[in-house]
């Protein structure tokens, strides 16, 4: 392009201002420079296995190139950032597209489906449909979430904001047009199936933690890590093998998670530079012939650039990491009342909610509650998920605890002559192990609640409303040092592998108890028959494994409410922590509990 064309194109742009155009020569520059800055370092550096070898399928990141640079960096009038696509993964009930930058909350954009004819003439036949949601995802990108395309429709979906073209600032759209690829090329290139993706990768320190579906590992198992290997490259595709410029040996592996070092160049120079590098990993099942790499939707994500405390303000004592979906309703007493006994982070990973949870995360923080809510699209990854929570942590936290929002930390009273828990009694009794030699993960039963009569949701929540329990505990609930886990980072839910020559002590039941707020009144109950987040337990609709603790007894595989729901799991009357809560948390004027206010409050100021 010459000059009088960008001067023409410059005119032609009405969203364009002074503003807008010194933020776009920024964009290119910054764009430009990283590119040479990784370029010199991969070529003046060594792999660990081989010499530097001249990459030849770069393609994908050299196509986006062009189109960045001559894309509007303000769409939509000069209000919008373009959308510009990285990745797309097709998940068992929509299509997931990851955009390498934000969108503003709430906007509303439009899916853009191909039909797969075979001919390049006729691909630009177009369906198109209102994207189901979209959604700020990791600290500085976007996904949008697309309904599964129609029978003979392609996965390389596009994007566009409503009226408007369709987005050209991905190399998927681009390339296939300029190749005149076929749509079933394109598919199987680049849009993975969830059952065999890599999907999220974090550094630490010299290594980078990969989750991957597909890897067929046995839960609770660590495997020999010389089966596998990762691959590094600048490239969108990963699924040939030339496409790599690095490849390094795997540490470790259990479960989903692999762990791999970095680069040796990487590991010499700044580690941090690995950030944004995409990554896969391949079995190494014959070492003569080449890796056969799962597709990757992964980039190295570093959250010691995130969210990161400030200098020499030490970390927190005491964190807590939850995964929930749409309990967006029971979330502030869950945070409130952990508060006041100690939590002092929170990480909340949202596993695809769509009642808001977002603007009450955002009221916890305007009433100093410290919390952030991690958008965690993936189905049925819940431990790979705490994995990747337990490496955000380790950076900020000497403790953090894996627990859900229908369970409460209660001290029990023995007779009247046990004093009542003070404020910050949790974060009291693990700091009592923060200095100890050996132990890293304190454990503490849980009690399972049953509906106690009720029909309707507790309007008080759940600590009030829910009185009758079951009488032996269940399972128990745990606080981990994250810097003393193993390498593996094998979980089983809620407690971790430790490193070896460090164990776990368990809580008095007299001491300390979880009440779990289990079998709550049907309506609620019942949402859980939709979907389970563990990867490893078994969905209740599933017609296998029916005499697993993790199901409802006695309820069967079908979410119909039995006649006496209301009056099961009850065998012991506790009001132990309802007492305490309305003793110590209640409005003296108004007998309005934290969580109670705080609702009123928002609904006032909508009224």
């Amino acid at each position: 392009m010459d000059a009088d064309q960008r001067r023409k194109r410059k005119r032609a742009n009405h969203g364009g201002t002074t503003s807008a155009l010194k933020l776009i020569l920024s964009f290119r520059s910054l764009t430009l420079g990283i590119i040479l800055f990784l370029f010199t370092l991969f070529y003046f550096s060594g792999s660990d296995r081989s010499p530097f070898r001249p990459v030849l399928r770069v393609s994908g990141f050299t196509r986006v190139l062009p189109v960045l640079l001559t894309q509007d960096y303000f769409g939509g009038g000069g209000k919008s950032l373009p959308l510009v696509i990285e990745s797309r993964v097709l998940l068992p009930d929509h299509l997931l597209l990851v955009l390498s930058n934000r969108v503003r909350r709430g906007e509303s954009l439009e899916c853009v489906y191909y039909h797969q004819l075979g001919d390049a003439d006729l691909l630009d036949e177009m369906l198109v449909k209102l994207a189901i949601s979209a959604d700020d995802y990791q600290e500085s990108k976007s996904i949008v979430r697309c309904e599964l395309p129609p029978v003979n429709y392609s996965a390389a979906v596009d994007l566009r904001r409503p009226g408007g073209e369709v987005v050209e600032g991905n190399w998927m759209a681009s390339s296939r047009r300029a190749a005149n690829q076929t749509a079933d090329e394109e598919i199987s290139d680049s849009v993975p199936d969830w059952g065999k993706v890599v999907y999220e990768a974090i550094l630490d320190w010299n290594t980078v933690v990969v989750l991957a579906k597909g890897l067929n590992l046995k839960p609770r198992r660590e495997v020999d890590p010389a089966e596998f290997r990762c691959h590094f490259s600048l490239s969108n595709n990963l699924s040939r093998e030339e496409s790599f410029v690095f490849t390094t040996e795997a540490t470790a592996a259990a479960q989903e998670v692999v762990r791999c070092l970095l680069p040796r160049s990487i590991r010499k120079n700044n580690t941090a530079l690995a950030e944004g590098i995409r990554v896969t990993v391949s079995r190494v099942e014959d070492s003569s012939a080449s890796p056969a790499a799962l597709p990757s939707v992964a980039k190295v994500y570093n959250p010691k650039s995130h969210g990161m405390r400030g200098e020499g303000e030490g970390k927190y004592e005491l964190c807590a990491c939850t995964m929930l979906w749409n309990q967006a309703s029971v979330l502030k007493e869950w945070v409130m009342y952990h508060s006041w006994l100690g939590v002092e982070r929170w990480f909340i990973y949202d596993n695809n909610s769509d009642d808001g949870l977002q603007d009450v995360a955002d009221e916890l923080n305007s009433r100093n509650h410290n919390v952030s809510r991690h958008v965690w699209p993936w189905i049925k990854a819940q431990e790979a998920g705490f994995s990747h929570c337990a490496l955000r942590a380790k950076y900020e936290c000497k403790w953090v605890g894996f627990f859900d929002v229908d369970e409460f930390f209660y001290f029990p009273r023995h007779g009247g002559q046990t004093p009542l828990p003070g404020q910050n009694s949790l974060r009291a009794m693990v700091s009592n192990y923060t200095d100890s030699p050996t132990i890293a993960e304190v454990r503490t039963m849980c009690h399972s609640f049953g509906p106690s009569g009720l029909t309707e949701p507790p309007k008080q929540g759940v600590t009030v409303g829910y009185t009758c329990r079951l009488q032996a505990p269940e399972r128990h609930k745990s606080f981990v040092r994250p810097d003393l886990l193993d390498m593996t980072l094998l979980n089983i839910v809620h407690h971790f592998k430790l490193r070896e020559g460090y164990k776990s002590t368990n809580v008095a039941e007299g001491t300390a108890v979880i009440n779990h707020y289990k079998y709550q009144v049907w309506d609620t109950f019942k949402a859980k028959f939709l979907r389970r987040v563990s990867t490893y337990v078994t969905n209740w609709q599933d017609d296998h494994n029916k005499g697993s603790k993790d199901r409802a007894p006695g309820l069967g595989t079908e979410a119909v409410e039995p006649p006496d729901w209301r009056l099961r799991f009850c065998e012991v009357w506790d009001t132990g922590l309802k007492d305490f809560v309305l003793g110590s948390f209640a409005d003296v004027g108004t007998g309005l509990l934290p969580w109670e206010r705080s609702s009123s409050s928002s609904a006032r100021r909508r009224r």
